[in-house]
């Protein structure tokens, strides 16, 4: 019965052994991926980075304001006053947020539309090459 089990570790070496392939290939995919994948991560990270920074800033003023409207007041119509304060700067504060975010977002954006074109003509020009090489190989043995 164990002449019948398969192996199936000699089986897929001997079907790579029939694939020749260049390690050196492999490797410097994965350096190109790896790198790609760094670039990727640190606009990630800074994005973030810097809109965290932005809402804990807006959440400090907003409790600011807070602490401010909420200070006793001697007449009634200044509790509508400072309330009426506060909401116009919460909007005011708001739309400045909101643009500030929309920058970080379009910077980020940017970053990213760049890291990946020039790994696309990192690759476009590896592609390329081997094309080119190919070729040449091709022509020089039929002949």
């Amino acid at each position: 019965m164990n002449d019948q089990t398969q192996n199936f570790d000699a089986m897929i070496r001997n079907a790579m052994d029939a694939f020749p392939v260049k390690g050196e290939a492999f490797e410097t995919g994965f350096k190109r991926g790896a790198d790609l994948n760094e670039k990727l991560t640190t606009i990630a990270v800074d994005a973030a980075g810097r809109s965290t920074e932005l809402s804990a800033e807006w959440t400090r003023d907003t409790l600011s304001r807070v602490a401010e409207m909420s200070k006793a007041k001697s007449e009634p119509a200044a509790y509508a006053q400072s309330f009426a304060d506060l909401t116009t700067k919460q909007m005011e504060g708001t739309v400045e947020r909101m643009t500030a975010f929309a920058e970080i977002v379009k910077a980020a954006q940017m970053a990213t539309v760049e890291a990946l074109m020039d790994a696309g003509k990192a690759q476009s020009e590896t592609a390329a090459k081997t094309a080119t090489n190919t070729a040449r190989k091709t022509a020089a043995a039929a002949k």
